[in-house]
């Protein structure tokens, strides 16, 4: 709220090229990680400032724990600007109409869901995977719809394996570990090299994808939308951006591929 404060007050101040409303921005950032709702707000605060200062409009930022929150919020009207983890849930909402995708985050658009296992090979047949379990995390998760995904590609429906979730990626090697499961699914960085480090193996791997995009609602004024997302792209090449930055854990965001967003909208079953 102080934060809130303070940018309607500058907004106030300085003038405004657009109508003085704020701007709500949804934060979501996953469910399958673990951060408090204020340690996320307290990431994307100098961004925000950021935004508010190239808009001249105060922003007030909303962190969405609830993916069907998140959704629902979404399909409401009730965010102007959305960070989301979940790609699919950002994929849905472009492919209804409402939003479209302005900034993707540098380094996480090569995102991959791979499996762990014991086996020494990769899966050469998938058909000897039919009857095995799974693990995945949170079922609405995107490494869980990634990897339905991957059996779809193969010809495999969820009911051919043993589809089982726990919430969080990191615990996902336990039950590959301890005879739970045959493959656990996970695109996380830090719990794949472990694995491997203690001389595990994976037997799969899934087309690379973005995650963690920026969707603007089709509401907002076209003028207002282009400084958006010129702000969020050009956050990397002047010093107020850097710190935001700094603080919010990213290098940076790109330009989307609108080609890539339907190859892959088609490929996930949205």
């Amino acid at each position: 709220m102080k934060l809130f404060a303070r940018i309607v007050a500058t907004a106030l101040v300085c003038g405004s090229v657009f109508p003085v409303q704020a701007l709500v921005i949804g934060i979501t950032e996953g469910v399958t990680y673990r951060a408090t709702d204020n340690e996320i707000e307290a990431r994307f605060e100098a961004i925000a400032k950021v935004l508010a200062t190239a808009t001249r409009q105060p922003v007030k930022l909303q962190v969405i724990s609830s993916y069907n929150g998140l959704r629902d919020a979404l399909k409401k009207g009730q965010v102007d600007l959305a960070f989301i983890h979940p790609s699919h849930i950002a994929f849905e909402t472009i492919k209804g109409g409402g939003f479209k995708a302005i900034a993707w985050t540098a380094g996480y658009t090569q995102y991959k869901v791979s499996f762990l296992c014991k086996e020494p090979q990769p899966i050469q047949s998938w058909t000897t995977v039919a009857g095995k379990a799974f693990v995945t995390p949170d079922p609405d998760s995107i490494t869980a719809i990634m990897t339905r995904a991957m059996l779809a590609e193969h010809k495999l429906k969820p009911s051919d394996v043993k589809l089982q979730t726990t919430r969080y990626q990191d615990a996902v090697p336990f039950y590959v570990e301890h005879g739970f499961a045959a493959y656990g699914a996970t695109a996380s960085g830090s719990v794949i090299k472990a694995w491997k480090d203690k001389g595990g193996k994976t037997c799969a791997e899934s087309r690379p994808m973005p995650i963690k995009q920026w969707i603007a609602s089709n509401r907002l004024d076209p003028s207002l939308a282009n400084a958006l997302r010129d702000a969020l792209l050009g956050l990397d090449q002047n010093e107020p951006g850097r710190r935001a930055l700094a603080t919010s854990g990213y290098k940076g965001f790109v330009a989307p591929s609108e080609e890539l967003e339907k190859q892959l909208i088609v490929w996930l079953g949205l």
